[in-house]
């Protein structure tokens, strides 16, 4: 049988959302029907990828933008369930112990809930996932609530990110997924076994036949300036303001490094992209530091095999797919090592591991890597084979219909 999926991302396809197209991939070449569902598009300037276009035309969006049509759709959907379910989703908002005001926002996420229960229907969906613990979840839960769609859930990073009334969303949840051990044993120990009954360990990966070498790898041998090739959003937690800093310090030890940021903020290039490039101007880096936007994937990974080390200084990376991309091109990799990030890299023996928010220590990691060129050929050979034994994307696919298949 096959079965027919709705697979829910907040703002698809953004600029970090590669790994959901290719479990999509994954999906429907396991044999799943794969029908995208998100709350809106992302901005045009920070949709970047290939795919993008064919993502948004496969996507059903629930809030476009606000319209005398979308009311009149979200209260058609409404009526069409009962007052007994609407009590229950009622009493479910009043268990939150949320203000007021927060009451009155989950009463318009339960009218997104009947609208994507109605479309469910019409869809055929056996099945929903949802990779979000925030606002999507409270969608899927009202969903379930009015018309008993099953659904799951992915924890992607810290439950703290994801907002209150994590319970509520997760007992209702017919499996949850989370990404690392260290994922698992927070949300264990914040919610309890009874809510989180059903819960399974799934890293992110990448595919191996896509992020693979054309040509060997080359080390660093002190000709030319030494290429440094960094990947992830213009955020603050992203650490880029560390990063950029270290190579100021290791310009002024006088190594010729060369870094480029590829990704872009929230409001695509008018935000924490101007604070960047102010700290650039102030250090007297500017021909040092490139901050590229948002870039496609095959920039990404042309610009990843042409550099001599991937570095990234987050201050608390869930698990890093921008990494595990890297490390699948044999990369050599400087990163920190706050969040999840020790079940990726093993320090010295798979990449370089130093402490979030210590500039010094970044630039001594840098500068060793660079410097000692049998010491990144023996990381780079070593990383790509982490990412085969541990880290491919098929897993969290074949995962997830598995445990959606089981519930049909």
């Amino acid at each position: 049988m096959t079965i027919q999926l709705g697979y829910f991302v907040p703002e698809f396809p953004g600029q970090t959302h590669i790994f959901f197209w290719r479990e999509i991939e994954r999906l429907e070449a396991l044999g799943a029907k794969v029908h995208i569902v998100s709350t809106r598009k992302p901005p045009q300037k920070i949709t970047s990828h290939s795919w993008s276009e064919q993502a948004k035309a496969r996507t059903i969006y629930l809030l476009e933008q606000v319209h005398l049509g979308l009311v009149f759709q979200l209260f058609t959907s409404a009526f069409r369930f009962s007052p007994v379910v609407w009590m229950k989703c009622f009493r479910s908002i009043d268990r939150s112990n949320l203000s007021f005001k927060s009451r009155i926002e989950l009463i318009f996420l339960a009218l997104f809930g009947a609208r994507l229960s109605v479309i469910a229907k019409a869809k055929g969906w056996d099945h929903l996932h949802v990779h979000s613990c925030a606002n999507a979840a409270y969608i899927a839960l009202f969903a379930k609530i009015l018309s008993g769609l099953p659904y799951s859930v992915t924890l992607h990073g810290p439950l703290s990110d994801y907002g209150p009334n994590q319970n509520e969303k997760w007992s209702h949840a017919s499996f949850g997924i989370v990404i690392t051990h260290k994922l698992f044993a927070e949300l264990r120990a914040e919610l309890g076994p009874e809510a989180t009954k059903n819960l399974f360990i799934a890293p992110m990966g990448v595919n191996l036949d896509v992020f693979r070498r054309t040509a060997p790898y080359q080390a660093y041998e002190g000709q030319g300036p030494a290429l440094l090739y960094c990947v992830g959003r213009l955020n603050p937690c992203k650490g880029h303001a560390d990063l950029i800093e270290a190579v100021a310090r290791l310009k002024h030890r006088g190594l010729n490094v060369h870094l480029k940021i590829a990704g872009e903020d929230e409001l695509g290039g008018s935000g924490y992209h101007q604070d960047l490039q102010n700290l650039i101007d102030k250090l007297k880096v500017g021909q040092e530091v490139e901050l590229l936007g948002a870039v496609s994937e095959h920039v990404i990974r042309d610009g990843l095999t042409r550099s001599h080390a991937f570095a990234l200084a987050s201050l608390g990376e869930p698990l890093g797919v921008a990494i595990m991309e890297a490390m699948a091109l044999e990369m050599p990799v400087v990163v920190t090592s706050g969040g999840g990030v020790k079940e990726l890299v093993d320090d010295g023996k798979d990449g370089l591991l130093v402490p979030p928010q210590n500039i010094e220590e970044l630039t001594k990691a840098l500068s060793k890597l660079l410097c000692e060129p049998a010491l990144a050929r023996r990381l780079g050979r070593a990383s790509r084979q982490k990412i085969a034994d541990h880290f491919q994307d098929s897993r969290s696919a074949e995962l997830l219909l598995k445990h959606a298949q089981e519930r049909v």
